[in-house]
């Protein structure tokens, strides 16, 4: 992993995550870097996927403009192709996960027997991968370490991670964010099945922070032919990073304890490239135009997009 490391003028702290970097700013301001590691069962695997980092920031940019009109976000400039810089805020300890469909965690639940999710309760006679009557949602608290939890909002106003005035300003941000995603993923012929959001504060404003929409925090369903599939009881086809998942499985690994990664060769690498690559232009409609600024090209331009963002914010 010898990514290198930057250090930029007024940096207040640094912290690597499993695939971006974050570096805090005069602890006013946030850049973040979306390197190319990648990641399932919370681990991240041997070999970093070129492009994957320029594909994840270039499309949750693309997402966070298309969606200023519903709630303010984080983000102020994309200096680099994977290199966003934005504010900092006071994030709320959870993550609000919006389902559309029946899928994944709450699907394994509901096949479990299970009929409440997050204090949600969910329809009898539902198979896999059905639409919810309408979207639900099911927050997750944010782990310290390990996994992510589920949690209701009654324990969410219990244990004081949000007031009942954030809250439903949070259920209203989520469900009309969920909703102008499942527009744009209808214009590109896609369907929205689950995604999460993060929000924060800013002195007494709710923002929306970290990336949106992307396949990484998202699931996607084709729209052509998905009634046909859900009849006859077939899967359903996935623009996500399932694929990595199901590889990892087929190969026994699901980040127990005492199980090792599988190999990956130089094919599988461009593989998994080239779905990130199709993804981005399935998702966003445009040809991929792949970057790779050197070092210092990322360094001056970072630093030009911050000297500016301070000048403004001096005032």
């Amino acid at each position: 992993m010898n990514e290198n490391r930057f250090q930029f003028p007024d940096q207040t702290a640094f912290y690597s995550g499993k695939v971006r970097d974050v570096y805090t700013i005069a602890d006013k301001w946030l850049v973040m870097v979306a390197s190319d590691r990648i990641s399932a069962f919370d681990v991240i695997l041997p070999r970093p996927i070129p492009f994957k980092g320029q594909v994840l920031n270039q499309i949750a940019a693309y997402m966070l403009r298309a969606t200023t009109n519903i709630c303010p976000n984080w983000l102020t400039d994309v200096p680099v192709p994977n290199v966003s810089v934005g504010i900092k805020c006071i994030p709320f300890k959870i993550e609000m996960v919006v389902r559309g469909n029946l899928t994944g965690h709450s699907w394994r639940m509901y096949a479990s027997g299970k009929r409440t999710l997050c204090g949600v309760t969910m329809a009898e006679g539902m198979k896999e991968n059905d639409f919810f009557a309408s979207p639900i949602i099911t927050p997750s608290t944010k782990a310290e370490t390990g996994h992510d939890e589920d949690i209701s909002k009654q324990e969410i106003l219990s244990r004081q991670l949000a007031t009942p005035e954030e809250w439903n300003v949070l259920e209203k941000y989520a469900l009309k964010l969920f909703e102008r995603g499942k527009e744009i993923a209808k214009q590109r012929g896609l369907i929205l099945a689950d995604t999460k959001y993060e929000f924060g504060k800013i002195d007494d404003a709710i923002y929306l922070m970290d990336e949106i929409h992307t396949p990484d925090s998202s699931r996607y369903f084709y729209a052509e032919g998905f009634e046909e599939r859900q009849e006859r009881g077939e899967r359903q086809k996935q623009l996500s990073k399932e694929f990595v998942r199901e590889w990892l499985i087929a190969n026994d690994f699901m980040g127990k304890e005492g199980q090792v990664v599988p190999e990956m060769n130089d094919q599988w690498v461009e593989t998994i490239s080239q779905r990130y690559i199709e993804l981005y232009e399935k998702l966003i409609g445009e040809s991929f135009k792949p970057e790779k600024p050197s070092y210092d090209e990322v360094y001056s331009r970072v630093e030009r997009s911050l000297s500016k963002l301070m000048n403004t914010h001096e005032h």
